[in-house]
């Protein structure tokens, strides 16, 4: 599956470079940029990164895509916020589909049912089996108030 995201990566760029597309290209030039330096630090252990940390790279990606065009925008910068926003259009274009609200609440159901969960102490439990279960099709940002309040906290 790696080798299939990473060649959607250059299929895209391909297609981004044809299509004369030039932040487009530039944004998926950044992922693969990062991709490499991911694949440079895992090398004493492994010659390429799983699936799985790429998607986490995206999605540390998008994060702090997010937080540079909140600050854009309060600093009255729309345009460099409008460019941050595109990029993240772009990056999310390369993730997992994400659960909407129902499949997220009745993910985070299950996990504490599976977990065996009581009260707010055990959250980390029920974050493990989310984590476990679902790491690449829900975001944990997002469930964590979810199991919060599953677990009357």
């Amino acid at each position: 599956m790696a080798d299939d995201l990473r060649s959607r990566f250059t299929e895209a760029m391909k297609a981004s470079m044809l299509a004369k597309d030039a932040p487009r290209t530039s944004a998926i030039r950044m992922v693969m940029a990062k991709l490499k330096d991911a694949d440079i630090a895992a090398r004493p252990a492994a010659e390429r990164v799983p699936d799985e940390q790429i998607v986490a790279m995206l999605r540390g990606m998008v994060k702090s895509r997010r937080e540079s065009a909140e600050m854009y925008a309060q600093g009255k910068r729309p345009e460099l916020a409008a460019k941050e926003e595109a990029e993240i259009a772009v990056i999310e274009g390369f993730l997992p589909q994400q659960m909407d609200a129902a499949a997220t609440e009745a993910a985070v159901a299950a996990a504490v049912a599976e977990a065996g969960a009581t009260g707010i102490k055990e959250m980390g439990k029920v974050m493990a089996v989310l984590r476990a279960r679902h790491a690449a099709s829900l975001d944990m940002a997002k469930a964590g108030p979810l199991v919060k309040a599953a677990l009357g906290g």
